[in-house]
């Protein structure tokens, strides 16, 4: 690998034809990296990634489909990851279900949901993986969030899956070392969701920043980059990128 870039390495994302995950694709590939792009539903999305990237360098953005609340998808998502690209060195597990349970109208489902895909998902798509990225002593990355630090109301299912999240990065760290090292990346108010949120909550959530104001997705694509290709040295840690939010939680 040439110092300070990610020239011929292989990085696997998931949920990242939009928003977080598509500027984490684009940083990554601007350093040097061939991407696989894992989408569920936004294929056109997609596809212009794909491209987009292929357009700056050719064969270096490959997709694969898959909803992770399928058992099968994590074995699914690796195995066409080598046969497309022939190796894997980086899993950023960027995918993420999110939505109100509130207790009074919670249900099974919903919790089998939240969990599958933001929990069993990237647990076993770290197993999948396990092998290539122990031999190229790879590296993962996973998206948590500040709310499984702290609480957001009537989310709780929510918070509890990043917050297993937030644990499995630090056993992973002791299970997959000195191989692979794995770490996390925690955003606060980056993109607002996408149902709706009134305008007054939005600046509530903008004042308890130390920063007073919301950041970008390129924030979070950065730190991942960091701790991809920067940070030999760390392993097990979460590092936050939140505007200073919990400050003043």
């Amino acid at each position: 690998m040439t110092e300070n870039t990610l020239e011929g390495k292989v990085v696997l994302l998931t949920g990242a034809a939009r928003r977080i995950g598509a500027a984490t694709a684009r940083r990554l590939h601007a350093s040097g990296a061939c991407v696989v792009v894992h989408y569920h539903q936004s294929r056109q999305a997609a596809l212009a990634l794909q491209a987009e990237l292929n357009a700056v360098r050719p064969a270096s953005c490959f997709l694969v489909t898959a909803g992770l609340a399928d058992p099968a998808a994590p074995d699914h998502l690796v195995s066409t990851t080598l046969q497309q690209a022939g190796r894997l060195d980086v899993l950023v597990n960027n995918a993420a279900a999110f939505y109100p349970t509130p207790l009074e109208s919670l249900t099974l489902a919903q919790w089998d949901e939240l969990m599958s895909v933001n929990l069993r998902a990237p647990l076993f798509l770290v197993r999948a993986a396990m092998p290539e990225l122990k031999q190229r002593q790879g590296s993962i990355v996973n998206l948590i969030d500040v709310h499984g630090m702290r609480p957001l109301p009537e989310h709780a299912v929510y918070g509890v899956s990043k917050a297993g999240l937030l644990m499995l990065t630090q056993v992973l760290a002791r299970e997959l070392g000195p191989a692979v090292r794995v770490n996390g990346v925690a955003p606060g108010a980056i993109l607002w969701p996408e149902q709706p949120s009134t305008p007054d909550r939005q600046q509530d959530i903008l004042e308890r920043t130390a920063l007073k104001r919301l950041g970008e997705p390129e924030d979070i694509a950065r730190a991942i980059l960091y701790l991809v290709r920067d940070a030999p040295y760390v392993t097990g840690q979460v590092l936050t990128v939140d505007g200073g939010r919990l400050l003043n939680y």
